[in-house]
């Protein structure tokens, strides 16, 4: 009896062992079988959609499917943030989110959002970390952050700064100015387009904005960078001071991507994700494919990582918002 009762185990194992794989592992294994959507939440020819735009010939080629590159803009990213929520959990919608579309907006919108970014969204890599300028218009005699900081203290109120309304822009301007001591006038404005022919032109004074869109006007000394928000100079404009050097250590952002699913999606499936990005963030990052666009590479080593990350940035988030009673209507 006891020797049938083995045989019968060594029979069931046999057929468990030649069994097509289920669950999880299938998943794994199948994906992906057809074509998977890239959601960018910005208008084409901003950042997040050049990186996305670049990343998605390299990643189609490893995971030998295409991938379709979908604008959704409007309500701050907001609106590709649901999206990509309440898409099925199976790794064929991503969301190449940022900075504020998945660390700011889930404070600033919680009341009107459909979903919550932290908890609706599982991360799966960071892409790049893009550093900030200090930008001042042409137009002003300061030529260093302290000089521009004392020039404004003296006029309370009398100069302004433009960013869109609760961007990270917004925020880290109103933490330097707190900083500082200094009163300025808060332009709302709807993004780099409109902000930086403003700048020139002198009709505002101050703005953050990120390196990749504004060293060729830096360069041309069309507009004046005060500081950078990454931890080390440039190495194209090494007299540009970090923001530690110009006396405000901690203050300044680094305008950060990163690649993310619905929440509940194969862990697997987001493993396989992470391993064939990360590989193809190399390859571009080897190339010079992001060197020459000022966009330094910044992957993770997990998405459990990446989460970690995530939730770090909205807590750091979360004070500066607090502290300035930052809200949206």
């Amino acid at each position: 009896m006891l020797q049938k009762t083995r045989v019968l185990l060594l029979s069931v194992a046999a057929v468990l062992a030649t069994a097509p794989a289920t669950g999880a592992q299938s998943d794994a294994q199948g994906y992906p079988a057809r074509p998977i959507r890239m959601v960018i939440p910005f208008a084409p020819g901003g950042a997040t959609d050049i990186i996305a735009r670049i990343l998605e010939p390299k990643l189609s080629k490893r995971l030998g499917q295409q991938i379709v590159v979908d604008n959704r803009t409007g309500a701050a990213g907001n609106i590709a943030v649901e999206l990509t929520a309440q898409a099925q959990p199976d790794g064929y919608t991503l969301l190449v989110g940022n900075i504020s579309t998945n660390s700011i907006n889930p404070i600033l919108f919680a009341r009107t959002m459909k979903v919550n970014a932290l908890k609706d969204l599982s991360g799966v890599t960071k892409l790049v970390a893009i550093p900030n300028f200090i930008l001042g218009s042409p137009k002003l005699p300061a030529n260093t952050l302290k000089e521009a900081l004392e020039y404004a203290k003296a006029r309370p109120g009398q100069l302004n700064f433009q960013a869109p309304l609760g961007s990270y822009s917004h925020l880290d301007m109103l933490a330097l100015t707190a900083a500082a001591g200094v009163k300025m006038v808060h332009l709302p404005s709807k993004g780099a387009g409109e902000t930086l022919p403003a700048l020139l032109r002198g009709d505002i004074h101050f703005t953050e904005s990120n390196v990749a869109s504004n060293i060729g006007a830096v360069r041309a000394g069309q507009i004046k960078a005060y500081a950078v928000t990454s931890e080390t100079r440039l190495v194209d404009l090494p007299n540009v001071p970090t923001m530690a050097e110009a006396g405000y250590p901690g203050i300044g952002s680094l305008n950060w991507n990163g690649v993310f699913v619905r929440a509940g999606t194969p862990k697997p499936v987001i493993a396989k994700l992470h391993r064939e990005i990360v590989a193809a963030m190399k390859e571009l990052d080897a190339e010079g494919m992001l060197t020459k666009r000022a966009i330094p590479l910044s992957i993770s080593e997990s998405p459990a990582e990446f989460d970690a990350y995530v939730l770090s940035e909205n807590k750091r988030w979360l004070k500066i918002i607090q502290d300035n009673n930052v809200k949206i209507d």
